[in-house]
């Protein structure tokens, strides 16, 4: 799992664990509002988007090929809708050569087994995006105003093998209190979830970031919704360029939904409905500050939240921390109400925004609160409780991770809550010492975290533990060495925010690593499932194929969509898996030219929101920077389609 470690803990809150954080800002001048969205426009071989390094291009010929699906993360973001004083989360590059995980000379068990101690660090849950520090000596990071200096590991030469995504996590100190932010990548970065909560799925047959299904007399699941094109190839339906950006900056625009009429995504301080097939601007809420975080869940009538600045940031005022609490209707392209909370005469500024039935709930190191949708308070903190909610999990039910005590004696009560009053259903505490821990799945529950801070890669996870959210009690725990699996998730203060994992079928989704495929210089990697009862892997294998990496996006009933991010001459695709006998489907296959594949491969699954939805496959930034070079062509999106 390749995530870069997060910065260090900040203190516990004064006062019995409230008080709003201390942190510092970050600052920058606002930028400018980003073009319209364009037509296809790919004959000049499109650059990656803003805060991403220059993407390799695809050879000429095949005798010294890239590593497959070269990584193309983004640049640390330090600068427009972060939170005082919060470190950029960092995308992690793999070095060269990197041991692990089918590399020769190596004699690794069965696919997934633990072969060293479990790994991990703490996250968020549901499967879509991430929040980091890390390690290895590198170039330096470009932060905004008010950011300390970081470094970043050296990306993976074009050419060479070694593009798998395993570093050596050398834990960097990032001196600031921690605000993170997300999505994107995306999700994410974050996969932002377009699936509805109708809260008629039950604990076994449920998904991270997608629909359910219902129960069959076997205990699995019917099938999904996704069908089989009679041609599953694609092609660009529209890009949308990335917005310009001014100043050494990076510009929060994570958040991405998917409706029946539009595709919506956040800009600059706007968020932004696109037609689904040509791209044209439909309408645009604009915002008085950027974004911060915006949830991945979205109503049975279309309706999502969002955390934003009340201003944009300058250099006299370089931020004004993340207290907006919005609610956005995705079909009239409206704002709804925009919502505050304050302890004492003071704004809160919050961490975590999700959505679960009718509430929308934020948490944050001076504890949670939450809203109807109709705009009413259901509970904020109480200033003399000695726990606080840091954040929580939404979808099909609503979770909370609460902390309680001091930092070097931490204790995390995960409790299943009801969204209307806030009233605990069922609590598991964790093991004492724990300080991070993220929801992946809140129906069936699913919990990731870094045990004992031995997950080493920085990816946030050492074990996931299955719990029952009826009684609290824990089913089983499963151990997942970062050296083997490429789960993830991101930041400290992100309570949802993973990504290339899903859980459906009563069961856990995982990618392996990559490894070395049967070609020279080829890479690859599988997908295995864990039973959430047992904690044993099922047996089931999902083969990339030579050349591709595959990581799950969201369930669809009861199979599973995942995406395969393509080697250096052929385009991604998006596949249906079966979730009894595995078998796997193609729904949508990109075009293999150099120009498409470079917008293609400059998005990421870790460092970039991947949506998928009746033959339509959505990929955008999560972050906005800068130009570091005058290049042809960015985009803040790109849609692909099937006819």
């Amino acid at each position: 799992m390749t995530q870069p470690p997060p910065p260090p803990p900040q203190q516990p809150p004064q006062g019995g664990g409230f008080g709003p954080p201390q942190d510092q800002p970050p600052q920058d001048q606002p930028p400018q509002t980003p073009p319209p969205a364009a037509g296809p426009d790919l004959g000049q071989a499109p650059q990656p988007g803003y805060g991403y390094p220059q993407a390799p291009s695809a050879p000429q010929t095949p005798q010294t090929p890239p590593s497959a699906a070269p990584q193309n993360p983004p640049q640390p973001p330090a600068g427009y809708g972060y939170p005082q004083g919060a470190p950029a989360p960092q995308p992690p590059q793999a070095p060269q050569t990197p041991p692990g995980y089918g590399y020769p000379g190596q004699q690794p068990g069965p696919y997934g087994q633990p072969q060293q101690a479990p790994y991990g660090q703490p996250g968020y849950g549901q499967p879509g995006y991430g929040q980091p520090g890390f390690g290895q000596p590198g170039y330096g990071q470009q932060p905004g105003y008010g950011y300390p200096q970081q470094t970043m590991p050296h990306p993976p030469q074009a050419g060479q093998p070694g593009g798998g995504k395993k570093f050596n996590a050398q834990m960097l100190i990032i001196v600031a209190a921690v605000v993170a932010i997300a999505l994107i990548i995306g999700g994410g970065v974050w996969y932002a979830s377009s699936g509805k909560d109708d809260g008629k799925k039950d604990d076994t047959a449920s998904s991270s970031g997608g629909t359910g299904g219902t129960d069959d007399d076997n205990g699995g699941t019917t099938s999904g919704k996704e069908k089989a094109p009679s041609d599953p190839s694609a092609k660009v339906l529209f890009q949308v360029p990335a917005p310009e950006v001014k100043n050494d900056s990076t510009v929060v625009v994570s958040g991405s939904w998917l409706t029946d009429k539009a595709y919506v995504k956040s800009g600059i301080a706007r968020i932004v409905g696109y037609d689904r097939d040509k791209g044209g601007e439909l309408w645009k809420i604009p915002l008085a500050g950027p974004v911060c975080q915006a949830s991945r869940h979205v109503t049975d009538d279309n309706l999502t939240a969002v955390l934003y600045q009340p201003a944009m940031p300058t250099k006299a005022d370089p931020s004004h921390g993340c207290s907006q609490i919005a609610l956005i209707d995705l079909d009239a392209g409206k704002r709804l109400w925009t919502k505050t909370v304050k302890t004492g005469d003071q704004l809160i500024n919050f961490d975590n925004i999700t959505l679960s039935g009718k509430t929308v709930a934020v948490g944050s190191t001076s504890g949670g609160a939450a809203f109807d949708v109709s705009g009413k308070l259901l509970w904020s903190p109480k200033p003399a409780d000695s726990c606080y909610d840091a954040g929580y999990g939404g979808g099909d039910k609503l979770v909370a991770v609460r902390k309680c005590g001091s930092y070097d004696q931490r204790q995390l009560h995960v409790q299943t809550i009801d969204p209307k009053s806030g009233k605990v259903i069922s609590e598991y505490k964790m093991t004492e010492g724990i300080e991070y821990a993220s929801i992946v799945s809140t129906n069936p529950l699913v919990v990731a975290a870094d045990v004992g801070d031995s997950a080493g890669d920085g990816s946030g996870i050492s074990d996931f533990f299955s719990i029952d959210s009826k009684t609290g009690k824990l089913r089983t725990r499963i151990s997942a060495p970062g050296e083997q699996f490429a789960a993830r998730c991101e930041g400290i203060t992100r309570v949802e925010a993973c990504n290339l994992l899903a859980v459906g079928n009563d069961r856990l989704y995982l990618p392996t690593e990559e490894h070395d495929g049967t070609g020279k210089y080829s890479r690859t990697n599988e997908i295995v499932a864990f039973d959430l009862a047992t904690g044993k892997q099922t047996g089931q294998r999902a083969d990339a194929g030579d050349g591709y990496t595959i990581s799950p996006l969201r369930m669809d009933g009861g199979n599973l969509i995942a995406y395969k991010r393509p080697p250096y001459d052929k385009g991604g695709q998006v596949v249906s898996i079966s979730g009894t006998g595995f078998k796997e489907t193609t729904l949508l296959q990109n075009p293999a030219t150099d120009a498409v594949r470079d917008v293609e491969t400059s998005m990421s699954p870790e460092y970039s929101e991947f949506l998928y939805a009746e033959g339509h496959l959505f990929m955008s930034k999560v972050y906005a920077s800068k130009r570091s070079t005058v290049r042809d062509k960015e985009y803040l999106a790109v849609g692909f389609g099937t006819s």
